[in-house]
């Protein structure tokens, strides 16, 4: 393909994007396909003759899209939503066009300049004081590992990046249940160790305990141990757990340790003032980091940490050998330097697009309707014959499971939701909670409607129904 075809191409990209998008509704929202149904309609070998873009293009629209499950999908009510908003999908593109490494300020100072821009931008969207500071990893995992890794160095004093771990004191971090295990990965990859990451107990809304984490750092530093840092959960993936930041922060502070909030989902809801509250105590947190493609409608890849104090993060992560130093640096910023690679893409592109195309009024709207809207499914289901709720709404999320009489509410439940998702009307997932196992419905996708979510609620009671008392 040559460069004097691509617009032809792009265009009938453009023209597909847009009938795909017009016709979600009308797709299952979970792929139906079985495990090696893609994988066979694909040569085994690559060609040594290039294929025509005609052929390329047919098979792309014959092969992949059944084989996708449809994250923009207006019933995609599973997870949480990785949304595209047009804006941001239209930014991507000319970040494709451009196509440029963004590692250090003189390779693309417009990457690096709209960068720290859009970080104050979004940083003033959610209320958080003039310090804090932000860059734009590609998801919260990475930005988790980033933050523990700085945790670590700084109560090692930057001595296990040149002299390993060997001959510290065991290191312990603290965290809730509630937290993503990406901060259970982060603590494997950064040498803490699995067990040595500390679930501290929770109270009867499933928030850390103050008194809890305040009596296991002191039992630890009793054994010799050495406690690194906490981390916070606002808005926890099974059920939408929060932490009380205030108290578990102060308590960071107190005993000088570093400290990490886990906002992933719930953080983009920070742009409503009426929900600061779920935070309150977050100017206290040395890092915390939210997804503005998981509820914000840019696409994915785009999870932002803002950091109070950057340079313990820089020290931590920062390499550069010579053919990297820019002679301008005591004047610019090089993002690659707050982050574990070196390469980087364009992401601050879609988020100005996005927070252009739309305003905060806009986006504000959209997530208190789908909060409004859970609050509906919620109702709804309680008073449904069979179902049970089992964690009310936090946020735009519950949790839900099947108990009819005389029978395992487990495997009803596990039935129920096999079939709801082979149904193809809408998707949902599971996870489990004191035992149980238990349904998950969250509404967020960018385009989702009322009449969306009061299908959910049909297809659910039916399918129900049919578990409850089958042919």
């Amino acid at each position: 393909m040559r460069h004097d075809e691509l617009p032809e191409w792009s265009k009938r990209a453009a023209d597909w994007a847009a009938e795909y998008h017009s016709t979600l509704r009308d797709r299952p929202v979970r792929s139906q396909a079985a495990p090696g149904d893609i994988a066979r309609q694909i040569a085994k070998s690559p060609p040594d003759v290039a294929d025509s873009m005609e052929a390329i293009f047919a098979d792309f629209e014959h092969i992949i899209p059944p084989g996708m499950t449809h994250w923009q999908h207006p019933r995609f009510f599973a997870y949480f939503s990785s949304n595209a908003a047009p804006a941001s999908m239209l930014a991507e593109q000319l970040v494709n066009a451009i196509s440029a490494q963004c590692m250090l300020w003189q390779t693309s100072p417009a990457a690096a300049e709209l960068e720290t821009v859009m970080m104050d931008w979004l940083r003033q969207a959610v209320d958080l004081p003039p310090i804090f500071r932000g860059v734009i990893h590609d998801s919260a995992t990475t930005a988790t590992l980033c933050a523990v890794l700085t945790m670590r160095e700084r109560a090692l004093q930057w001595q296990g990046l040149t002299k390993g771990l060997a001959g510290h004191p065991t290191m312990r971090i603290y965290a809730s249940a509630q937290t993503h295990c990406s901060v259970d990965k982060a603590a494997r990859l950064a040498g803490i160790g699995q067990e040595n990451l500390i679930k501290v107990d929770t109270d009867d809304d499933w928030a850390m305990r103050p008194d809890a984490l305040q009596k296991a750092i002191q039992n630890d530093r009793a054994a010799g141990m050495l406690p690194i840092g906490i981390i916070g959960c606002i808005g926890g993936t099974s059920f939408g757990a929060s932490d009380r930041l205030r108290a578990i922060l102060s308590i960071s502070r107190d005993e000088n340790m570093y400290s990490h909030v886990d906002a992933a989902w719930a953080g983009s809801a920070m742009i409503c003032p009426e929900y600061r509250h779920v935070w309150d105590g977050i100017e206290l947190a040395d890092s915390l980091v939210l997804n503005p493609h998981k509820w914000l409608g840019a696409s994915f890849d785009c999870s932002v940490q803002f950091l109070r104090e950057p340079a313990s993060q820089v020290q931590t992560l920062s390499l550069r050998p010579d053919y990297l130093e820019t002679l301008e640096e005591d004047e610019i910023t090089n993002y690659s330097d707050w982050t574990i690679p070196l390469g980087r893409r364009f992401r601050a592109l879609k988020l100005w697009f996005l927070l252009r195309a739309h305003g905060l009024d806009d986006l504000r709207n959209r997530i208190r309707n789908h909060i409004a809207w859970t609050k509906l499914a919620c109702a709804a289901l309680e008073i449904t014959p069979g179902i049970e709720i089992v964690t009310p709404p936090k946020f735009a999320l519950f949790t839900f499971r099947l108990a009819p009489q005389d029978r395992d509410a487990n495997d009803s439940t596990q039935q129920l939701l096999q079939q709801i998702n082979a149904d193809g009307r809408i998707y949902l997932t599971q996870t489990s909670h004191q035992g149980m196992f238990v349904i998950r419905l969250t509404v967020g996708q960018f385009d989702t409607t009322w009449d969306d979510v009061e299908l959910a609620i049909k297809v659910i009671r039916e399918i129900a129904e049919r578990v409850v008392k089958p042919n």
